[in-house]
């Protein structure tokens, strides 16, 4: 299994991704819906996965309604979730693997995610991974967050490589468009959301783990 070009760069998500973070976030909408008292359902919140604030924020609205209280769910949301994730985000299988295997290729690579700044350093921080990528684009240095290519592209710029000599790898759908927007090789590696026939035609490949997207790159080169 083999990409279409070998890449110049790799590019990663974060939530979903690098870290196991998702389900995470699905406990604590739950959880914050039932004290908030307003609806919410794991599907809907699979709906939300991978996409923009505002993207998301729209789609709640426009799904439950206007009078939908979406400041105070989100603040309960944001307070749960740090309690379950007080201890630390455990990191994806096969991500050390493929930073040190990038560290051997000396690839550059870099995180795009819609998380803000501060929640990236707190992640990485905890596993010592703050040195392990060579630059951050996080929520407020883009205009559009994904599907847009916007995320993308901005990390692609910072690490001064061309976007079709990128490796974007992404766990959700808004992900795969935003990479293939950006026209990366997009690899997605499946979280909570299986792929699509859309979803499909978007990546490169579809790879079941970071172990699986280490072992194709070694053979890269």
């Amino acid at each position: 299994m083999r990409l279409p070009r070998p890449p110049a760069a790799v590019i990663f998500d974060m939530d979903g991704l690098l870290f196991d973070s998702e389900r995470l976030y699905g406990r604590a909408i739950l959880t914050a819906a039932a004290e908030v008292g307003c609806p919410m359902s794991h599907d809907i919140f699979l709906q939300l996965v991978g996409g923009s604030r505002e993207g998301n924020n729209a789609f709640l609205l426009s799904h439950y309604g206007l009078d939908y209280p979406l400041e105070i769910l989100i603040a309960a949301w944001g307070r749960h979730f740090r309690e379950l994730a007080a201890a630390g985000l455990p990191l994806k299988p096969g991500a050390i693997e493929l930073l040190d295997l990038l560290d051997d290729l000396r690839l550059p690579r870099a995180i795009a995610t819609s998380s803000t700044h501060a929640t990236v350093r707190a992640n990485l921080l905890v596993h010592s991974l703050t040195d392990r990528f060579h630059g951050v684009v996080a929520h407020g240095d883009y205009a559009s967050g994904k599907p847009a290519p916007d995320p993308f592209l901005k990390a692609a710029e910072r690490l001064g490589v061309a976007p079709a000599l990128c490796l974007a790898l992404d766990d959700s759908h808004n992900g795969v468009r935003s990479a293939s927007a950006a026209g990366m090789m997009a690899v997605m590696v499946p979280d909570l959301i299986p792929p699509t026939d859309e979803i499909q035609t978007l990546c490169a490949h579809v790879m079941a783990d970071l172990h699986e997207v280490r072992r194709m790159l070694g053979v890269q080169r």
